[in-house]
């Protein structure tokens, strides 16, 4: 009995021991500044930032919570199943190391040991930009909870002929800037429409309203997405005299609301020898095997849609994108001797993540080869972000409330030894995020510091803007703080501190309900 006792003693010590020896300057701050400070700094997505130890800690419970759910940081694709460059998912053991790292009482450790906080530049996510183009004048958006297509026409002065290698989006009001397109007019139509229309811009409503536009894309925004440079010999052109042409999607808030944006364009340092090119995977002409696309109400439907490559290409990039009723994609190609290749598979579709994924080498894909996509969408009641209670007809539509079937490709005809080309994160950009926030999960984090002396935070997250009430209870049930009634919050993150001096010790649960939802959380008072 006494070996047995000594055998636990020793047990016990050693892993406090590991515990101890886990501290934020050290093991904390690599994975950080790695995964969570590009959006999580200030002018970004993140709601908070993260970069010192001060930051971190005070967020170290709830930052457990969301990387141990692995809700953060955000990665939908299936590593597994293929891979891309900024892959943004925490192994397995660094999930333990913050879990020990909070077991631990989350201490600092040797300052001097931590690393440097990556330097960002300043306006803008890539660095200095070539030009700056600017909204004309500030436009407002209606509001009424509705969306709001809009084209800007934004004459760019050039000369010449000029060779891309991004464009990046400043979105002026990021509450309602909920993703952007970009194209270019050579013709003055867009110039036109513009004049015609009694306000800023004009209407966009399903494209840039000017022939041809779609396929002289360059890339897009979505919010929280770093733009990337295009791989070394590759690029877009912006021919001289053309407008930049900018559709903004304007996402619905209850009241009207002020932007004015401004993009950042980035030249070619070396001659562009093949030109990134456009393959948009849509549920018309012929595309789908079991269209048409339209989603029954109470039905789970998967459509397949096939592409045949007419060229020998070399993929860039895959973008899937699809709305409140997607379940999961998978899409891979077949070549003509019937070799497979993997591109991508999200396998929980979440609205609130998407975004472009960069291969990490030329996928080449040879004449002939086909490219299947798989597209699964849940409209029955099982699926709690469903739009419409009960489920309606769905059919194909850029409002939030209708559905698509949207997958981009870039690309470039395909070069000898393409096969041999490996990309590395700082030949293209350095980033620590490729997918983006549309709008939150309806979620309410576990309370922290828990167990609480005096002061508790309440941290929460709305899909949509809601009226919320936020109470305490006791284990009875009985209310005994009412937080928030019926109080209006925005979509996003929030986070309320709430100072318990009148109650007395014990178990308390702190509640969150809307219309839509209702959630708890425990947590202990010890004052």
């Amino acid at each position: 009995m006494k070996k047995s006792y000594t055998l636990l003693l020793w047990f016990m010590s050693s892993m406090l021991g590991i515990a101890q020896e886990v501290n934020y300057s050290e093991h904390i701050a690599p994975i950080i500044y790695e995964h969570c400070t590009n959006c999580h700094r200030t002018g970004e997505i993140g709601p908070m930032p993260f970069t010192n130890y001060e930051e971190v800690s005070a967020w170290g419970g709830m930052i457990e919570y969301v990387t141990d759910i692995r809700y953060m940081p955000p990665w939908k694709a299936d590593p597994s199943y293929s891979n891309f460059l900024g892959e943004t998912y925490l192994k397995n053991e660094e999930i333990q190391l913050i879990k020990d790292w909070v077991a631990a009482g989350m201490p600092q450790g040797d300052p001097a040991l931590e690393p440097d906080v990556p330097v960002f530049p300043l306006g803008s996510q890539v660095g200095e930009p070539d030009v700056i183009l600017s909204f004309a004048q500030a436009f407002e958006h209606y509001g009424g909870n509705e969306d709001q297509y809009r084209v800007f026409v934004l004459p760019t002065g050039f000369t010449e002929d000029k060779e891309i290698a991004t464009v990046e989006l400043r979105p002026g009001n990021t509450k309602i800037v909920h993703h952007a397109l970009f194209s270019y007019d050579l013709t003055g139509e867009a110039q036109q429409l513009d004049a015609e229309d009694p306000g800023y811009g004009y209407d966009g409503f399903g494209g840039f309203g000017v022939q041809g536009t779609f396929t002289r894309q360059l890339p897009g925004y979505v919010p929280g997405q770093k733009p990337r440079l295009y791989p070394e010999g590759t690029g877009q052109m912006i021919p001289a005299g053309a407008d930049l042409l900018v559709q903004m999607h304007y996402a619905p808030v209850p009241f009207p609301e002020i932007d004015s944006s401004t993009i950042n364009i980035f030249f070619k340092e070396e001659p562009v020898q093949r030109y990134v090119q456009n393959h948009i995977m849509l549920p018309f002409f012929g595309t789908l095997e079991n269209g048409p696309f339209i989603m029954p109400p109470n039905e789970v439907k998967t459509f397949h849609g096939i592409w045949e490559v007419e060229e020998d290409i070399s993929l860039i990039s895959i973008a899937p994108h699809m709305h409140l009723l997607g379940q999961s994609w998978e899409v891979f190609a077949v070549s003509p001797i019937g070799d497979t290749t993997n591109l991508i598979r999200i396998n929980e579709w979440d609205f609130n993540w998407q975004g472009g994924f960069h291969f990490d080498r030329f996928i080449v894909l040879a004449a002939g080869t086909q490219v299947h996509a798989f597209a699964t969408y849940d409209n029955t009641e099982n699926n709690p972000f469903n739009p419409s209670s009960p489920p309606q007809m769905v059919s194909w539509g850029e409002k939030t409330t209708d559905e698509m079937y949207y997958l981009p490709f870039a690309y470039v005809p395909y070069m000898e030894g393409d096969e041999d080309v490996i990309f590395e994160d700082d030949v293209i950009s350095s980033t620590a995020s490729e997918v983006f926030l549309v709008h939150a999960e309806d979620k309410l984090y576990p309370v922290f510091p828990n167990p609480s002396s005096h002061q508790i935070i309440a941290g929460f997250s709305l899909q949509t803007g809601a009226k919320i009430d936020l109470e305490i209870r006791d284990m009875q049930g009985k209310i005994v703080k009412t937080i928030a009634k019926q109080a209006f919050y925005l979509p996003g993150q929030h986070k309320i501190e709430i100072n318990l001096p009148e109650l007395s010790n014990g178990i308390y649960v702190l509640s969150l309900k809307s219309k839509r939802f209702a959630k708890t959380e425990k947590f202990v008072l010890n004052h």
